[in-house]
Formats: structure tokens, C-alpha cells, sequence
């Protein structure tokens, strides 16, 4: 049974995921606005909803852990796994005012939260300022988008990808966002389950699992961007899941049941959190692309990650 719905997941990952690419870039088109901003606020947004979910399941179930894990873990695989892959496949051009824009709020919203976290726990008034933040952020892109939308950025994007219709193309993005958030879900109940059997830590199951299971959507939605030659829907949709982790999934769990912040995620893994945001800031800003070699470092960097998570788990310190 389990095998059936990992592999019944990665089908509906893998269809749903080329179904919202296509119909999110004609959705762009037809409105008009760049697929940077579809990609981030639409794409982005919408592939996190599985984190959503987990975390405020995992607070009502009183597990911490899991809930803060995932929130954490999902922006480091986004990041590093995610982002490292699709720049393999294709360097993923940054645009340069977008970045300024997102970007900086990307930081400012990694800040936030490891502040939360020092703190010890993530409570409900600070839930509240994380989504009315996000609320502020999210009328300030749509505003300043159609202020600055260039026809160039119109004309070429038409011409990487043949429109459809509005509703034809808004019902394409909305069923291949459901089929990936299907999906995911199969993915993850299955893997929790395996690894509760195999008696894991609710730790490291946050933190790899849940937080791997939960980033599929992205992992499969910027890779298939990748391989259509969008790279800036991919991005949009790593910084947008990343800010609505970090602001959104926080905000509304702490306001659902307050956090409290597991010490071994504040002594390590918001610090690797924070360092992978540097990283692609860093990285972004080098000739405006995240190069071959800087995504097969950031893969490189996860896979260092993993295995420091699995030699703790293995020393009883997760």
C-alpha cells in the first residue's frame, strides 16, 4: 500500500507539475505581468500550502518539532536541493529589479524568523506581525509589478511560450496545483509513516522527511521550469516559498498554537537556514544568474547538511 501511493504521488508531482508551469506562463501573458511575479506570488505561495498544512497538523498534535522542522528544513531544501538542481539543468537568470525587491524582503523575512527562534518560541502576536507583514508585501509587489512591467519583458515571455486562453490557462494552473499538492501529500503521509515505524526523531523527521516531502511541489515545479527554459519562475518560486514559510506557515501556526522552538533547531539548522539565504544572495547578484557551478555547490552543500543531521540522529543528539 505504501509503495502504491508513492508511486501514485510522484505521478500526480510529476503531471501536475508540468500542468502548472504551462498554465501559470500564459496566465502571466494574458495579465499582462511578468512570470517572476506568477511565480512568486501565485506558484510560490501556492506549492507551499503542504507546509502549511503539516505545520499546523503537527502543532495540534503537539509536536513541535515537526512543525518548526519543516518550516526550516523546507527553506533550506529550497534553496539548496531545489534551486542547486534547476541551475544544474539551466543557470537561472535573476532579474535585476525584481531582485532588489524580493530578494532584500527574502532576507529581511530569514532575519525575522531566526529571531523567533532565538527566542525559544514563536508566539501568537508574533504570528500576527508575520502575516500582516506578508499581507503588506504581497500588495507592494502586485502594485510596483504593474507599475514596471516592461514590454520587453511582455514580448519575450510571449515568445518562449505560445497563450491560451485566460480561463483556460488559469483552470491548467489551478488543476496542476492541485494535482502537485495531491501528490505531495501521498508522499509525505507515506514517508511519515515509514519513518515512525523506523522509530526517527520527530527532529529529523521535520527536518528531512516532512521538509523534503513538503518542498516536492517546488522541487518538481522549478526543475520542470528549468527544463522549459523559465528560469525566472523558478526563482520567483523559491523566493515566494521561502518568504511564505518563513512569514505565512509561521504566522499562521503560532496564531493556531504557539511554537515552542526545539534547542537543537536553534544551535544548528536556522543558522544553516540563514547561511543558504546569504548564499543565493551572493550567488544571484554574480553576473544576475545562478551559474552551473553555483548550483551544483549548493547540492553539494546539501548533501554535507544531510549527512551532519543523520551523524547526530546516530549520536542521540537529535
Amino acid at each position: 500500500m505504501l509503495g502504491f501511493e508513492l508511486t501514485l504521488g510522484l505521478v500526480l508531482l510529476l503531471g501536475g507539475g508540468e500542468a502548472l508551469v504551462n498554465g501559470s506562463v500564459s496566465v502571466a501573458i494574458r495579465l499582462r505581468v511578468s512570470p517572476l511575479l506568477v511565480g512568486l506570488l501565485f506558484i510560490g505561495f501556492g506549492t507551499s500550502a503542504p507546509e502549511l498544512a503539516a505545520c499546523i497538523d503537527a502543532a495540534l498534535a503537539g509536536a513541535p518539532a515537526i512543525a518548526v522542522g519543516n518550516i526550516v528544513g523546507s527553506n533550506i531544501a529550497n534553496i539548496l536541493l531545489v534551486i542547486g538542481l534547476s541551475a544544474v539543468i539551466l543557470p537561472v537568470v535573476t532579474p535585476k529589479t525584481a531582485w532588489r525587491r524580493d530578494g532584500i524582503f527574502l532576507i529581511l523575512a530569514s532575519l525575522l524568523l531566526v529571531g523567533a527562534v532565538l527566542a525559544g518560541d514563536i508566539a501568537r502576536w508574533t504570528g500576527l506581525f508575520f502575516l500582516v507583514l506578508l499581507l503588506g508585501y504581497m500588495i507592494f509587489c502586485c502594485l510596483t509589478e504593474r507599475v514596471g512591467q516592461s514590454t520587453s519583458d511582455i514580448e519575450a515571455t510571449q515568445i518562449s511560450q505560445r497563450p491560451i486562453s485566460l480561463p483556460m490557462a488559469s483552470a491548467l494552473a489551478l488543476g496542476g496545483l492541485a494535482s502537485v499538492l495531491i501528490g505531495a501529500d501521498m508522499l509525505v503521509g507515506s514517508a511519515i509513516v515509514l519513518a515512525r515505524k523506523l522509530e526517527v526523531s520527530e527532529a529529523l523527521i521535520g527536518l528531512t522527511l516532512v521538509a523534503i516531502g513538503t518542498s516536492l511541489p517546488e522541487l518538481v515545479t522549478c526543475v520542470i521550469a528549468a527544463l522549459r527554459r523559465h528560469g525566472d519562475i523558478a526563482l520567483g518560486n523559491i523566493v515566494g516559498s521561502n518568504i511564505f514559510n518563513s512569514l505565512g506557515i509561521a504566522g499562521a501556526t503560532a496564531i493556531v498554537v504557539p511554537i515552542e522552538v526545539p534547542t537543537e533547531i536553534a544551535r544548528l539548522d536556522i543558522w544553516i537556514m540563514l547561511g543558504a539565504v546569504l548564499l543565493l544572495g551572493a550567488f544571484a547578484r554574480t553576473n544576475w544568474r545562478v551559474s552551473r557551478q553555483e548550483g551544483a555547490i549548493f547540492l553539494l552543500a546539501y548533501a554535507a547538511y544531510l549527512g551532519i543531521l543523520v551523524l547526530r540522529h546516530s549520536i542521540g543528539l537529535a
